[in-house]
């Protein structure tokens, strides 16, 4: 479904110069100034799941104007980095570079810190249970992994689980829990009442379903640690090899539960991994404190490490090289994340329905109604715009430019106008390569994230440097487009 809606309304684009060191737009005084909206359109979505129907808006603003001159010859340059939006960087830990530790370090790592150097079980185990809680929210949204069911043991692995999903419901998924062996300890005897006091189910074996992969997004893979010697007993025999089927129908399955495992995946041998290949596959591994030996061998696409309380004492006693955590995080991805099927990145989008009767008459006036939308609903950077230039050839929509309807500067401003005209060529000529494949992307539209510093009836705002790209196109070709995007509203505003 397309709807239209035209008006008209003033809007100019235009650079001045109001510092040393700073550029923004501002009405030209004798240049024309023209805007209109073209179009009001919004295609229809149907979600077929929900057989709902969403939609998204874009308002397409048509933005004409003109460079005017600039008011002195001296040209100075902005920091590299001024008012560009910058992105989002991330450091990977090479996992050959990560120290591993045996069963029996692991034990005697763990006897220091609950002894001389005063961690309680408890301490250790509430931090671990974030750690495993924080690693999965990092890779499964509970927008689409939401029902989780948590399978705990009898010992501290298990414990770690309950307090996992303590926080994964607070998190905002939807818990299960199986603890068929209960530890009689008032430690985990508080941990049961925390997670009942939250409604939590508790399901026995037999209560479970034969297809976990039916009701369940993500399995939790709490029975046995690294303290764990021998073959598992029932029922956690059955528990582990309903894991292992899953992953043989998954390989059939459109869709299949993820299976995280916490610091080993059970069944496994701390040290050799999985002894005969008939163990559980896990999808996630989150190894806590450090990895230990058999984490070599795990071959999922996400190995977290948690746990983000080791002292210096016990790093340099066992030369521990371990990675930095990001931030205030309580995991860090160790090894490279998995390569990504693009073609299978997909949102549904559910938001309410936007009508053409209900657009504000007055475009400017729908742009500060969702711009306010953004500012309240906490978004990132919600000035953040995408600004598109190109030489002067071509308007940013790919249609030739027609003459510019403008009267000529006079007197001394001719003057700096036609001298800034000549220093332009120069460095298009001198300062740039001149292949005919360079001189045609020199003319095609180029794009960049800038941040909108003011907004009003003249014209939109931000900063530039006469000497970026976008200030030598927009010289040759005052047409530009505006894009902004808010992803948490499923809107944009698009102008031209």
């Amino acid at each position: 479904m397309i709807s239209s809606l035209a008006t008209q309304a003033p809007l100019p684009l235009a650079y001045y110069r109001n510092s040393p060191s700073i550029y923004k737009t501002k009405p030209s005084t004798y240049f024309p100034r023209f805007f209109s909206v073209k179009t009001l359109s919004f295609p229809l979505f149907l979600n077929p799941s929900t057989n709902t129907s969403t939609s998204k808006a874009k308002i397409v603003f048509n933005l004409q104007g003109f460079l005017g001159p600039i008011s002195s010859p001296a040209i100075r340059p902005l920091c590299s980095k001024s008012g560009e939006v910058g992105g989002m960087a991330s450091s990977l830990q090479n996992q050959d570079s990560i120290s591993y530790l045996t069963q029996r370090e692991a034990a005697e790592i763990d006897e220091t810190l609950m002894g001389p150097l005063g961690f309680s079980v408890d301490q250790l185990m509430e931090l671990a249970g974030l750690s495993v809680a924080t690693s999965i929210a990092e890779v499964y949204k509970p927008s689409e992994y939401n029902r989780i069911l948590a399978i705990c043991g009898p010992g501290n692995n298990g414990g770690d689980g309950l307090v996992a999903a303590r926080h994964l419901y607070h998190f905002g998924y939807k818990l299960f829990v199986c603890y068929p062996k209960r530890t009689a300890k008032p430690l985990y005897s508080g941990l049961v009442t925390q997670l009942e006091s939250l409604l939590i189910p508790f399901l026995s074996v037999d209560e479970l379903p034969v297809d976990l992969s039916k009701d369940f997004d993500i399995l939790v893979d709490a029975m046995f640690g690294f303290s764990f010697h021998g073959s598992p007993r029932p029922p956690f025999d059955n528990l582990i090899q309903k894991l292992v089927h899953l992953h043989s129908c998954g390989q059939m399955q459109h869709k299949s539960p993820v299976i995280v495992s916490v610091d080993i995946p059970s069944g496994w041998h701390v040290e050799e991994g999985d002894v005969g290949g008939q163990g559980i596959k896990p999808h996630m591994l989150v190894s806590l404190t450090a990895p230990k030996l058999c984490a070599k061998k795990f071959s999922g696409p996400h190995h977290f490490l948690g746990g983000r309380f080791v002292p210096p004492t016990i790093a340099e006693k066992y030369k521990l090289q371990l990675p930095q955590y990001p931030g205030t995080s309580m995991c860090v991805r160790i090894g490279k994340p998995p390569q990504i099927d693009i073609s299978a990145l997909r949102e549904n989008y559910i938001s309410p329905e936007f009508l053409e009767e209900q657009a504000e008459a007055d475009p400017m006036d729908q742009f500060y109604k969702w711009f306010e939308d953004a500012v309240v609903a906490g978004l990132k950077e919600p000035n953040a715009m995408a600004l598109s230039t190109t030489g002067k050839d071509r308007k940013p929509d790919g249609s030739t430019m027609g003459p510019l309807e403008a009267p000529a500067p006079s007197g001394i401003l001719e003057k700096i106008w036609e001298l800034f005209k000549k220093c332009l060529n120069f460095l298009k000529n001198f300062a740039f390569p001149s292949t005919k494949y360079e001189i045609r992307a020199f003319n095609l539209s180029s794009s960049r994230m800038v941040l909108l510093k003011g907004v009003n009836k003249d014209g939109f705002v931000w900063y530039t440097n006469y000497e970026s790209r976008k200030a030598r196109e927009l010289s040759e070709n005052p047409h530009a487009a505006l894009l902004f995007y808010w992803d948490g509203l499923n809107r944009q505003i698009h102008g031209l």
